[in-house]
Formats: C-alpha cells, sequence, structure tokens
C-alpha cells in the first residue's frame, strides 16, 4: 500500500521557492482581513436557528459583503464563535488567503492562480502537545457535539448543520492516498453525524472501497478551518493527486497536520474544531434537504451514512465555518470557486496540449461557478473551437455538473459577461453552433432533471460563440479602439477627473 507521505517539520518538499503566506491558522487570517476592512464582526446575540443565516443572506446581497464574525450565538454552552460568508464572492479575501495582490483583476487572479497551483509541498508532522486544536481532546461519554452551535440555515432544511463550510478527510484503500472534500454534514446527536456525499466524488468512493471489504471507513472532519483547506476541498482533483500538498503549495508551506486519537488518520493541527470516527456498513439516518448552492433544496429527504464519532478535538472559544449556500451573491462557494476552477480548467486543457486556448472563466452566477464555464481562444484550424468546446465540457476541472460550455474569440473577454452576451448575440447561429452532450456526469442536488432518480446524470450544451472559421476572413471587424489612442487616453485618466484605474481592452484595432 502507497502511504500518503508526511514530511517533519523544515523539511517540506515541493518548490522550496514558494513564499509562506502572511497567516498561520484561521485566526490569523481573520485578523489580516479585518485589517483590510473585509470583515464585520456581530456581537449581539445571534440565534442559529435561521436567524444567524438571514442576517448573512442580508448581508451578502451585494458582491462587496466582508466577511461575518458571529461572537455571541444564543443558548451556546461552548464559547463558540461562526464565521460565515468567509470568502463569499470577495475577490480581495480569497487574493488575501492564497498571498496574491487583493487588486488584480479577475483574468489576473486566474492567471496567478494557476500558477500557484502547480506547486506542491508536502505536510509537515506536528507533535500532539504542540497542535493548537488539541486544547480540549474528548473521548467516547464525554464527547457531546449538540453542546455546539450547529446552524439550521433555511426553513426547509432538514435538521442542523454542523458541516458545511468543513473538510472531510478519508483514505483510499488501495493507494493509501488521503482525500480532502467538502460534505455536508447533519448533527443527528452527541456523537452521530450524517455525511452526505455526491456520486462520484471521491469520498464516497473511497467509503465504497473500504465496505466492499466488510471493514468501516475511517473519517476525519474539521469544521473551523482555514481558507485555503476550505477552498481546495470543494476542488476537482485527479483520484492520485493530493488537496493537502496542493494546499501546501498554496500557502507556502506544508500543511500542519498531527496525530489523532482513534483512527489512522492525521487530523490539521491548526484547525478550531475537529472529530475522528467511523462510517460502518449500514449504518445510516434520514438527512436532508439542505438549502444547496444551486439557490434551491438540495437532494429529498433520505437516509445517508452516520460518523460513530469516537474522538473530539478543539481549541477553547472555537471558531466554526459555516457556509450559506444560497443564490449569487450570498453563496459561500462565489469568487474563490470561479477562481480556482477556471485556472483548473485552463491547466486540465494545456495538459490536454489543445493549443490556442487565452483563457476561461467559470461565471459565478451560474449556481456558484458550477453551471457556466466560457472559454477564450484564438482559432488556428477547421474544427478547432469545436475540439475546445468538447474538451473542456469533460475535462476533469469542468466535467462535474456545468451544464453550458461557450467558446468565445480571443477579443472577447471570458471573464466579462457582457462581453460574452455580446459575442453570443452576434456570433453565435444557433442552428449551426450548438450541440448537446447527454448523459454527463452531474449531481443529485440539480432541480432541473425529473424524476429525482436521473439526477446523477445530466447534460452539456456546447455553444460555438466564435467567428464563424470558414467564413472569417469576411466577418465583419468589430470596433476596437487603436492602442496608441488608447494608451494616449489612459495617460490622462486622472487629469480628466476620473478616479481609479481605465478599463483594460482584451484587442485593438488592426490595421
Amino acid at each position: 500500500m502507497e502511504e500518503q507521505s508526511i514530511e517533519q517539520r523544515g523539511a517540506a518538499a515541493g518548490s522550496n521557492q514558494a513564499t509562506p503566506v502572511a497567516w498561520k491558522d484561521l485566526r490569523e487570517w481573520i485578523t489580516l482581513v479585518e485589517r483590510e476592512g473585509l470583515l464585520k464582526r456581530i456581537d449581539k446575540t445571534v440565534d442559529a436557528d435561521e436567524e444567524l443565516a438571514a442576517i448573512a443572506y442580508l448581508a451578502t446581497r451585494r458582491e462587496d459583503a466582508p466577511a461575518l464574525l458571529f461572537e455571541t450565538i444564543a443558548g451556546d454552552r461552548s464559547g463558540a464563535r461562526i464565521l460565515a460568508n468567509m470568502l463569499g464572492s470577495s475577490k480581495e479575501r480569497y487574493a488575501l488567503a492564497v498571498g496574491l495582490d487583493p487588486t488584480l483583476s479577475t483574468a489576473e487572479t486566474i492567471a496567478a492562480t494557476r500558477d500557484l497551483m502547480q506547486r506542491r509541498i508536502k505536510p509537515v508532522q506536528v507533535a500532539k502537545a504542540d497542535a493548537p486544536v488539541n486544547e480540549v481532546v474528548l473521548r467516547g461519554d464525554a464527547i457531546d457535539l449538540t453542546q455546539f452551535p450547529a446552524p439550521k440555515f433555511w426553513p426547509g432544511d432538514g435538521g442542523r448543520y454542523i458541516g458545511t463550510g468543513d473538510i472531510t478527510l478519508t483514505r483510499n484503500p488501495d493507494t493509501g492516498r488521503i482525500n480532502v472534500g467538502c460534505y455536508r454534514q447533519m448533527l443527528h446527536g452527541p456523537r452521530r453525524v450524517g455525511l452526505y456525499c455526491s456520486p462520484g466524488k471521491h469520498g464516497l468512493i473511497d467509503r465504497e472501497a473500504w465496505w466492499a471489504r466488510g471493514k468501516p471507513c475511517e473519517v476525519v472532519a474539521a469544521y473551523g478551518i482555514d481558507p485555503v483547506l476550505f477552498m481546495l476541498a470543494a476542488q476537482v482533483f485527479g483520484i492520485k493527486e493530493s488537496e493537502l500538498d496542493v494546499a501546501g503549495g498554496l500557502m507556502g508551506r506544508g500543511v500542519a497536520l498531527t496525530e489523532a486519537e482513534t483512527v489512522s488518520l492525521p487530523i490539521p493541527a491548526n484547525a478550531e474544531l475537529v472529530i475522528e470516527g467511523f462510517l460502518h456498513p449500514g449504518d445510516s439516518e434520514d438527512e436532508g434537504p439542505l438549502g444547496e448552492f444551486t439557490g434551491y433544496y438540495g437532494r429529498e429527504r433520505a437516509p445517508q451514512p452516520v460518523i460513530e464519532v469516537t474522538a473530539v478535538h478543539h481549541r477553547r472559544s472555537p471558531i466554526l465555518t459555516a457556509a450559506l449556500m444560497a443564490k449569487y451573491p450570498s453563496c459561500e462557494i462565489g469568487a474563490y470557486y470561479a477562481i480556482m476552477r477556471s485556472a483548473r480548467i485552463l491547466e486540465d486543457l494545456d495538459r490536454i496540449g489543445v493549443s490556442g486556448v487565452v483563457g476561461a472563466y467559470a461565471h459565478p452566477a451560474a449556481a456558484s461557478g458550477w453551471g457556466m464555464a466560457v472559454v477564450s481562444m484564438q482559432q488556428q484550424y477547421a474544427g478547432h473551437a469545436a475540439q475546445v468546446l468538447a474538451l473542456s465540457a469533460q475535462c476533469p476541472a469542468a466535467a462535474y455538473y456545468t451544464k453550458w460550455i461557450i467558446a468565445v474569440d480571443e477579443d472577447v473577454d471570458p471573464t466579462d459577461l457582457n462581453d460574452v452576451l455580446w459575442a453570443l448575440s452576434t456570433r453565435c447561429h444557433p442552428a449551426e453552433d450548438l450541440d448537446i452532450l447527454r448523459n454527463t456526469w452531474s449531481t443529485g442536488l440539480d432541480p432541473s432533471q425529473y424524476p429525482p432518480e436521473r439526477r446523477p446524470y445530466g447534460s452539456k450544451v456546447l455553444i460555438n460563440a466564435c467567428k464563424p472559421h470558414q467564413h472569417i476572413k469576411q466577418f465583419p471587424q468589430a470596433t476596437l479602439l487603436r492602442q496608441s489612442v488608447y494608451e494616449r487616453a489612459a495617460a490622462r485618466w486622472h487629469e480628466l477627473g476620473f478616479e481609479g484605474s481605465p478599463p483594460k481592452p482584451t484587442a485593438f484595432h488592426k490595421e
């Protein structure tokens, strides 16, 4: 069996040139974003039963909404606080989390993210006594997760969800690879937590592999987690890839892990609240529904496996990370997910070997980046656009759920929805430029599929919004600025009384 390798502190593998980000854990990251004016503390008593989510939803109906730290939860016995909208639709908070310049444009942030995600640094091992998460360690009958405030987000939710802004660790029994996923977790009792995984997700594959051997599946889940681990847990990586190594590369240092009490999996040493336990074959309870990223209640109430919790680790007065799932811009998986998924799509296409791709964007308003991907390209040969569309639709980063894949020319900015709609309206001939892929990988959370049993399967529309290649020489010339005139106007921007920086066109007039 190939074990997940963990380096000792001071010997991180991968790129030794990586510069560590300016924070060590969730608490230091909160201090950083507060200093930047991107955090709002709410010190009034708030009820975790719907009121917290209502406040978060109303406060995040604009894209520049701050992170929200709820400091006093009604009836709480643990001294816990709840952080909501940790990242949300904020490109700036994403940039601070990964050490990028918050003033970069979306396209520049995607390009920089792609570079960052090339780095790999393996985790480092921390002694139990030095791990902040071990300020309090409970086992057996001393465990009572109901003492922590688990929110009920929406009126129709099936219960209280302790796990939304979480990460979940499982191990593959064949390779030893540790998977880091983000799966919703409903609180059933003091030592019982329901775990829902969508079909095809690696956590579910690991669970089924252990059960096929007649063994329980070990699980570690963290409910107060730093933004990088949370972000990567929602990304799609190859089944042999380690999200822990990618997280280390993004942070510029190895993820700190420490030894668990009752399972062989490691636990995040700097997390706020961690559980460990087992998923046993046949042990399930009714779970759901939950208001999801689609803006609808996802997955009808049905039996789902339950984690038998065998140990709990937490810091004193832990900060729980709660992810509100809602319509954009109120969804926790907003700007960061769009940026990371776009970078992954570009990397997949480059790895496959397709030429001419210059940009990509998974628009966050399309079900938080899951529903639509736009790829800009320079057409180089007949059928090139069709090739890019087909490969984009089924590359690992975009295969799950994405319904709309749009190809545009290189003069169209894929991050600018106005630009994309212009290309759709002037370059796409629907009778000829639309194709459909059927029986593709989707999710049980998609409300458009009926009956619900069909929902693991989906479909995709491939839209060619490029100039028709066979008539590209005769196609009308777009009205674009001359580059020399643009530069003259841009140089006078402040002189003319305008604030900020002038827009940056992606294409200019050709003589």
